[in-house]
């Protein structure tokens, strides 16, 4: 029965309007409810509010750690190892996003989003507690695999609960619950920061996860429990994937530790780190996601490109302004906030129907927006660029990945059959993570490289949490080449859809 079939099996004849002037009946009065409702209806409300609260979690970690890492680096003396604390999450997330797939397609989604809530606040705790910079970089890395659980597993649940024609609408609300967490989460961590500690910011958001808890795991029971196909359940996981898996984290864990080292020594594990990520790479990915193929591979391309020149150029922000023009990391924080209202008023416009025979197009230009914001953010490296510049930057940048992140996600469950949601999904999530390890290693190093060691010695010394010195190449050498890689980025877009021949 198609969606527009009444459910008695009378044909279209009988949905004609009548002779007379009584008033036409609603053909979509005969539907399923469910064929009809959005995605706060009866049947989906409880389901959506529940994995709402899920991403809310996620983005009021992401935006209240954020303001907080640069104190945290500096009091464990770790600023040199800056860029490891974000790179650790992506790092350990790539086996993870693996792992998720193949668990929700064999078991379907409910117990890799519960224990990867679970590892994820595990890893705060351990972040929290940690006495040295590399204990608070394994916190991260257990956060990561959690992540990676969790992420995949809400891909999958989307693709087997909701129907094609309001999926855009629930990307858009995830995108939306960003909002509050972007405006209040630096606020409060920085507060918090200030005048408690930056420990209580990472111990206290485990205290969140109940939420999540107890709104998405019965509603998710109800409705996208199990495989999808039940044959599937009998099959036992993908021993060469897992492999790949494991080598796609390690190699890009070796990278990261190369890049940051700097000198002859490194080239080992630099060549060991690209041994394993190649042939992982062509295992975990669509054939053709390299050479930006048509269709699904390109999709999977533009969602790494977009997301690690963004996330990696995001990284060295809040540390910029607090080193460089001597914000707090409350004001610092805060110049990132709005940028959650954009990027939910992104993905808003793209969830419009009538914006679905524009996607490519509204794509290209998102990727042009995002290249444009990285490349003025480090204007304020100049003193007389005044520094509220980074926000209003950041808000179109903010606003053109709202647009790329949701298309991406769209298309990427429109082209999987159900079956292959999780690991479509993964290999999405997987260009994201890997595209966010490989760059913030590249990012890295090149700080590192331009003044970011000595920038680190002397935030270990001074005595006011403020500016540190002057490395404004060091900064530059980040921002501008990844302004380069979004500008590619709006090449890989006109590339998502296949072309009629």
């Amino acid at each position: 029965m198609t969606a527009l079939e009444p459910r008695d099996g009378t044909d279209a004849a009988h949905l004609a309007p009548p002779a007379n002037d009584a008033p036409s009946p609603d053909p979509l009065s005969d539907l399923p409810r469910e064929a009809v409702e959005g995605v706060l209806g009866r049947t989906y409300r409880a389901l959506s509010i529940g994995i709402v609260s899920v991403v809310f979690l996620i983005a009021f970690e992401a935006t209240a750690v954020g303001t907080a890492m640069p104190v945290a680096a500096r009091e464990l003396n770790g600023i040199p190892l800056y860029a490891f604390a974000f790179s650790a999450y992506f790092t350990t997330s790539l086996f993870a996003m693996v792992l998720s797939g193949q668990w929700a397609d064999r078991r379907g989604p409910l117990q890799p989003l519960a224990t990867g809530i679970t590892a994820f606040g595990a890893g705060l705790l351990l972040s929290g507690a940690a006495t040295g910079m590399w204990v608070f970089i394994a916190g991260r890395a257990v956060q990561g695999l959690g992540g990676g659980l969790v992420i995949v597993a809400l891909y999958v649940v989307i693709g087997r609960a909701y129907p094609e024609r309001i999926r855009p609408a629930i990307l858009a609300a995830f995108a939306a619950s960003w909002v509050i967490p972007s405006v209040v989460g630096p606020l409060a961590s920085g507060t918090v920061t200030e005048h408690l500690g930056w420990r209580w910011v990472f111990v206290g958001i485990p205290a969140l996860i109940v939420i999540p808890l107890a709104l998405a795991l019965p509603a998710i029971r109800r409705t996208a429990s199990g495989p999808a196909d039940p044959a599937a359940a009998a099959e036992p996981y993908d021993r060469r994937r897992i492999r790949l898996a494991l080598g796609i984290s390690a190699g890009a864990g070796l990278l990261q530790y190369a890049g940051q080292e700097l000198n002859w020594f490194a080239l080992l594990p630099a060549a060991a780190g690209a041994a394993l990520l190649v042939p992982a790479v062509r295992g975990l990915l669509p054939t053709g996601t390299v050479r930006a193929a048509r269709g699904l591979p390109s999709v999977v391309l533009l969602r790494g490109v977009a997301a690690g020149s963004f996330i990696a150029a995001e990284s060295f922000v809040p540390l910029m302004l607090v080193t460089q023009r001597g914000l707090s990391p409350t004001m610092a924080g805060l110049s990132l906030a709005v940028g959650g209202a954009t990027w939910a008023l992104g993905s808003f416009v793209q969830s419009r129907p009538r914006m679905e025979a524009h996607r490519e197009r509204l794509m290209v230009t998102g990727m042009l927006l995002v290249a444009a914001s990285i490349a003025v953010a480090p204007s304020v490296l100049i003193e007389g660029v005044p520094v509220w510049t980074v926000a209003v930057a950041w808000a179109f940048g903010c606003f053109g990945m709202g647009i790329v992140i949701a298309s991406t996600s769209v298309l990427l469950l429109k082209l999987s059959a159900p079956e292959e949601a999780g690991s479509n999904s993964a290999a999405l999530q997987i260009s994201d993570g890997l595209s966010n390890v490989l760059l913030l290693a590249i990012g890295g190093a090149a700080f590192a490289a331009l003044g970011g060691k000595a920038l680190g010695a002397a935030a270990h010394s001074a005595v006011e949490a403020t500016a540190t010195g002057s490395h404004p190449g060091a900064f530059a050498a980040v921002f501008l080449p990844m302004a380069g890689v979004a500008l590619v980025g709006a090449w890989v877009a006109t590339r998502v859809l296949v072309r009629e021949e």
